[in-house]
């Protein structure tokens, strides 16, 4: 709990078997959060018995995919203050009080974490310098295009949203796949939620990335969320129902 606010943090897990135990330990050991929610995406085996170890609560979505396996836990998250996260090392539990006293003393209705902030180096980690320009890049054209404050960073999974603010959001829920982490950024800009962007630490995964594991894949990944921002943007526009 922070300040009489309960806290959820909401993972998806499909191949951190040998983090996710660890991670969820370490979200625990900030003294902040009141449950942790894993959502077990068809994970590898092994992955139910480490979950087990820990004080998490394991739900499952057989639906294969990151949008679903998100908005299956964000239905399932019981706390005032929703915080999403990946349990595959890359983000770490001491960064989360940042994100609470944000939403607390700013009243943000999102607080959306950022791998490309100005006190990050320009590669290192899981982000070497082109995958962060393309963030970038991807990031400011939602902010010009929407006229919204700044952005940094559109692909990161660690964010904080109010429940309240979840509510206005989750019946325009659409995208299955990894374009949810997008889509929720897009979502926030466009119904005018009050939010900021702040900077996370960013480590190196435990595992292999299935969608940035190759240069290529990582351009492909890249132009698809940008033809996404501009589609997305031309509904917003022209008042166009999916």
């Amino acid at each position: 709990m922070y300040n009489n606010k309960t806290i959820s943090v909401v993972f998806a897990t499909y191949k951190e078997r040998n983090s996710v135990r660890r991670v969820i330990e370490e979200f625990f050991a900030t003294g902040f959060v009141d449950e942790i929610v894993v959502v077990n995406n068809n994970a590898e085996e092994g992955t139910e018995e480490e979950v087990k170890k820990t004080k998490a609560r394991m739900i499952y979505e057989k639906r294969q995919g990151y949008g679903y396996t998100y908005q299956t836990g964000i239905k399932a998250a019981r706390g005032d203050y929703v915080v999403l996260c990946e349990p595959d090392g890359c983000y770490v539990g001491s960064d989360l009080e940042r994100f609470l006293v944000y939403a607390k003393t700013g009243g943000f209705d999102a607080v959306l974490g950022s791998r490309t902030g100005q006190n990050t180096p320009l590669s290192g980690a899981d982000m070497g310098v082109g995958r962060k320009f393309v963030n970038v890049i991807e990031a400011k054209t939602i902010e010009v295009l929407f006229n919204t404050n700044a952005l940094t960073d559109i692909g990161c999974t660690y964010k904080l949203f109010t429940r309240k603010a979840l509510k206005k959001l989750s019946p325009h829920f659409e995208c299955t796949s990894s374009l949810f982490a997008t889509e929720l950024v897009l979502l926030t800009v466009s119904h005018n939620l009050k939010f900021i962007d702040i900077p996370v630490t960013f480590k190196k995964r435990i595992g292999t990335s299935v969608f940035t594991n190759t240069l290529l894949k990582t351009a492909k990944w890249g132009l698809h969320i940008q033809a996404y921002i501009l589609w997305y943007w031309l509904r917003w526009i022209f008042k166009i129902s999916p």
